[in-house]
């Protein structure tokens, strides 16, 4: 985690950018993320690069991973 105040502005300023640029996709985390993130839950993420080639992964979600993600949304202030 960045420890310095310039790369926690810097942080902040991508963060804006990526809301900016991907509204649908932020939304879908808050969405899924009010009620479905548990223990147990699968998550998976599928990447296709410009060749088409396709990379899957998943995982399950652990009670600490729920600890963590409950973390990371508390940050946000």
């Amino acid at each position: 985690m960045a420890k310095n105040p310039l790369q926690f502005m810097q942080l902040a300023e991508r963060l804006k950018i990526f809301r900016e640029q991907h509204p649908r996709v932020l939304d879908f985390i808050q969405a899924v993320g009010r009620n479905n993130l548990q223990p147990g839950v699968i998550l998976e993420l599928r990447v296709t690069d410009l060749d088409g080639k396709v990379s899957v992964t998943n995982m399950r979600l652990t009670e600490e991973d729920v600890e963590t993600i409950g973390i990371i949304k508390n940050l946000k202030g």
